[in-house]
């Protein structure tokens, strides 16, 4: 059986420093280049919402660690499943951008099972993200959460242990920062437009709106 310590330093590095790192500072909403290649997937494939053909693409990238990205997927990211991916005007996807290792292994957790619960998981993580992100023992609060999820201690050691997941996650990173320049959290490429920060629902409806002739 695993100890505490052990399970703290599967895969690699990548849970041995679980204490959070400062998140990276974000500017004022930013317009930037419309940026080429945002459509290709990382190693794990995109998680859609939305119909292939809607007119509107959105992309975010975020941090299950990130305050500001709890923030938007509590404020914002209702009123926009409800009203324009639900509605089929909008596709969305949210792509892994870890600041930390604990966001590491967040996301490898609502990958698991080919990410079937991915939506599900990062929407409970992000809601609650007080409860395990922000506690003395960060680790050991994301294993009592995704109990919620049906998790069994097993399940939860095994999947922090996948290094071909863990990379993967990574991979999704590293390629955000090196070809499309993101560098907070969260960014969101809108048709390929590029806004950093985050966005209210009137601020997305504002860029929104236009294209899809709403």
């Amino acid at each position: 059986m695993l100890t505490r310590r052990e399970a703290l330093t599967l895969t690699g590095s990548a849970l041995g420093a679980a204490l959070l790192a400062p998140v990276l500072p974000l500017s004022a909403l930013a317009q930037g280049p419309v940026v080429d290649g945002i459509m290709q997937p990382g190693p794990l494939g995109d998680v859609w919402l939305g119909p292939d053909n809607a007119r509107c693409t959105i992309i975010e990238y975020a941090s299950m660690t990130c305050s500001h990205c709890a923030a938007f997927h509590k404020s914002t990211w209702p009123a926009l499943k409800e009203r324009w991916i639900d509605t089929g005007k909008v596709r969305f996807t949210l792509r892994e951008f870890p600041l930390d290792p604990l966001a590491t292994a967040a996301f490898m957790l609502a990958r698991s099972d080919n990410a079937a619960r991915y939506y599900p998981i990062t929407d409970m993580l992000f809601d609650q993200q007080p409860n395990w992100a922000f506690v003395p023992k960060p680790l050991d609060a994301l294993e009592q959460m995704m109990r919620q999820a049906g998790f069994s201690k097993e399940k939860f050691e095994a999947t922090l242990k996948d290094q071909k997941l863990y990379d993967a996650v990574n991979a999704v990173k590293e390629r955000a920062m090196t070809t499309l320049k993101v560098n907070a959290t969260p960014t969101f490429f809108i048709n390929g437009q590029k806004y950093q920060g985050e966005m209210s629902i009137d601020g997305m409806e504002k860029v929104i709106k236009p294209i899809v002739g709403a």
